[in-house]
């Protein structure tokens, strides 16, 4: 059979999320496994937005609020924002495609680090423009390098701060000085998936500059800090005519019921946040040390995850920790680092007493 599709899906590749863990459990023979692959809050979905999903759960037969008007605003009270300059995505990452979908054509190009999040670049390709990937120096953004590649094409800059796979951030000077160089017409994307985890006094807030009216938007999610990944619900903040324009290329009905009324409950779950942060610190401090007593290097992070050297193979590493029932994040295009979540403390110790297996084997 010939199917006729357009000549730009060859060169796409489709996201690998990993198997089901009851399926890797299944394959492997193992009683128990832990997932630390993929950034996901370890303590779970905040109570708050668990009893709004079950509250709302007898009226799924209505179709969602396609506007999110009650979580627009809500966020626009939080955030301090006009209504109309937020939008609601099934997940951020839609809102990348929804702004690929609005702003690119033939021939554009997109400024983005290299690795970054990895929707970035083949949803560009999606709209037949042009990638221009920058690498990291120092597993960090090099914005001089991106602003030193910006030109009449440059419709749009993504800058995941904190960056994943590597939690390092440009700093509030750095972001100051790429768009004082930045075209008007150009679109600055700031995706903080993991800006609640942040403690350097020196990140750049994108809000803050969308209030003194640059032209950017500024991506969050409720999928990790909140803990509602597999609700898929993630907003933006950017001028009102974007906005307007992103709302022409959005889903009918793109965000389902459930998953508002939990991202309404998980706003108010100060207590829930409170503790994920204080987990993750706690975490992140066991982490450090534990690789510096091995002598393993890791890059600092400012988010929920640690990007470690574990001095081997990646991929063998990879390998022999499902084995022996972690699950970890590789494939960076670094020979010998992998992305670790930051667990709860028994999880963490279990990563840790895996790692020592692996590595002496």
């Amino acid at each position: 059979m010939k199917i006729k599709v357009r000549g730009c899906l060859d060169g796409l590749a489709v996201y690998q999320p990993g198997k089901p863990v009851e399926e890797v459990k299944r394959e492997l023979g193992l009683e128990e496994i832990i997932k630390l692959a993929s950034n996901e809050n370890p303590l779970g979905p905040s109570p708050k937005a668990v009893a709004a999903i079950k509250a709302a759960a007898a009226e799924v037969n209505f179709y969602p609020d396609g506007s999110a008007y009650r979580l627009r605003q809500a966020l626009a009270a939080r955030l301090g924002v006009d209504y109309n300059a937020i939008i609601i995505g099934n997940g951020s990452n839609e809102i990348v495609q929804m702004l690929s979908l609005a702003l690119l054509e033939p021939g554009d190009e997109v400024v983005m680090p290299v690795p970054t999040f990895p929707r970035y670049e083949p949803l560009a390709r999606l709209m037949g423009a042009v990638p221009v990937e920058v690498p990291l120096k120092d597993f960090r953004m090099n914005i001089e390098a991106m602003a030193g590649r910006l030109s009449s094409k440059t419709k749009i800059v993504y800058l995941c701060n904190p960056n994943n796979p590597t939690g390092t951030i440009a700093t509030r000077d750095e972001v100051s000085s790429l768009l004082e160089r930045t075209a008007p017409e150009t679109v600055v994307v700031f995706d903080e998936a993991y800006y609640e985890y942040v403690t350097r006094p020196d990140y750049p807030d994108g809000l803050d500059y969308f209030r003194k009216g640059y032209n950017v938007v500024v991506l969050r999610t409720f999928s990790k800090m909140y803990g509602l990944a597999g609700l898929r619900v993630g907003y933006a903040v950017g001028p009102p005519a974007l906005i307007g324009y992103l709302n022409r290329v959005r889903e009918p009905f793109n965000v389902n019921a459930l998953a508002q009324e939990a991202a309404l409950a998980a706003l108010q779950d100060e207590e829930f946040v409170a503790l994920t942060r204080k987990t993750n610190e706690e975490g992140k401090r066991y982490l450090y040390e534990a690789f510096a007593a091995r002598g393993l290097p890791y890059v600092p992070t400012e988010a929920n995850f640690v990007f470690f050297d574990a001095g081997q193979d990646e991929k063998v590493i990879f390998r022999r920790l499902l084995q022996e029932g972690v699950i970890v994040r590789g494939g960076f295009g670094y020979p010998t680092h992998l992305r670790v979540t930051i667990g709860t403390l028994p999880q963490n110790a279990r990563f840790i007493k895996a790692l020592d297996k692996v590595l002496t084997e």
